[in-house]
């Protein structure tokens, strides 16, 4: 098994593997060449960022300031929205339901690193993934932690630390992150979280 596959089947693998670091590089330096688009470019970024993910549905847009460790790792859905300065450490699947919208400064990352400092040192680590589901809001500066799984409708709010998992349909925030409250099945009742 190679280490990539070790990577995405959430074993321990090294990130001093030669094709691990030269995907990497590659898809760092092609996050950096999507910025060179002008907004006005926006079917040319669009196109570019296909060639970063693993799957994307037709519409979307990911604003200025994206990156992401390996891209193939990403499956956005349909109507998927980041704003400004989006990271994602897509060690393992990163997957986005439809009509999802993600505020700026957002982290998503899967990388779990040993505990053991001689362990880190060397160069293992092992990743679990992340799913958000449809119809999900983050607020700004949101951080998602390895192994975390959002439920359809969940808005998260601003500045959340999510270390756990949450349901479907509820308002959660905080550091850590828990749910506040459900939201109302009458959509007029609800207002913003920011």
């Amino acid at each position: 098994m190679t280490e990539r596959e070790k990577m995405i089947a959430g074993q321990i693998y090294s990130v001093q593997d030669e094709e691990l670091i030269r995907l990497h590089r590659a898809c760092v330096d092609a996050c950096v060449l999507c910025d060179r688009y002008l907004p006005s470019q926006l079917d040319e970024r669009r196109e570019h960022l296909r060639r970063i993910l693993g799957r994307t549905g037709e519409n979307f847009l990911i604003e200025p300031g994206f990156r992401c460790d390996y891209g193939f790792n990403i499956e956005i859905g349909e109507n998927f929205f980041a704003n400004y300065n989006l990271v994602i450490l897509d060690c393992a699947p990163v997957r986005f339901g439809r009509n999802c919208f993600i505020g700026p400064q957002c982290g998503i990352y899967t990388a779990v690193h040993p505990l053991d400092a001689r362990e880190r040192a060397s160069g293992l680590e092992y990743a679990r993934p992340v799913t958000v589901g449809d119809d999900v809001w983050f607020g700004g500066h949101v951080t998602v932690l390895p192994g975390v799984s959002i439920g359809d409708g969940a808005v998260i709010g601003a500045g959340s630390v999510v270390t756990r998992n949450i349901p479907a349909r509820v308002v959660a925030a905080g550091n850590p992150c828990r749910v506040l409250r459900p939201i109302d099945k009458n959509p007029v009742s609800d207002r913003s979280v920011d």
